[in-house]
C-alpha cells in the first residue's frame, strides 16, 4: 500500500511557475511508474508526465519543453517543475503510482493559471 500526498499548488500568473511535490509513503526505489495527471472542469483526467524506476520520462505534447518531472528516492518525492503557465494549465493534479499490478492516487491539488 503506498499514500501519496501532493502539494505546491497556487494561484499563479500566466507565464509564472509552480512545483509540485508528490510525497509517498514509503520507498519508490522499486515502484514501477510514477506521474502526474490532471483534471480540468468539465474535462476528462489526462496524462501530464510520468517517469519510470529508472528515471525514463514521458510527457503530454501540450507541456513539452515547459515542465519536468524528476524523482528523488532518498525523500521518496516526485516532482512537477511546471514553467510558462499558461490559463490551459488550471486544474486539480494528481499523483499516481504504478506498484506491479496495483495503481495508487493522491488526492489532488489545485493549480490555477490567471491571464
Amino acid at each position: 500500500q503506498v499514500q501519496l500526498v501532493e502539494s505546491g499548488g497556487g494561484l499563479v500568473q500566466a507565464g509564472g511557475s509552480l512545483r509540485l511535490s508528490c510525497a509517498a509513503s514509503r520507498s519508490i526505489f522499486s515502484i514501477n511508474a510514477m506521474g502526474w495527471y490532471r483534471q480540468a472542469p468539465g474535462k476528462q483526467r489526462e496524462l501530464v508526465a510520468t517517469i519510470t524506476s529508472g528515471s525514463s520520462t514521458n510527457y503530454a505534447d501540450s507541456v513539452k519543453g515547459r515542465f519536468t518531472i524528476s524523482r528523488d528516492n532518498a525523500k521518496n518525492t516526485v516532482y512537477l517543475q511546471m514553467n510558462s503557465l499558461k490559463p490551459e494549465d488550471t486544474a486539480v493534479y494528481y499523483c499516481k503510482a504504478w506498484v506491479s499490478v496495483r495503481i495508487y492516487w493522491g488526492q489532488g491539488t489545485q493549480v490555477t493559471v490567471s491571464s
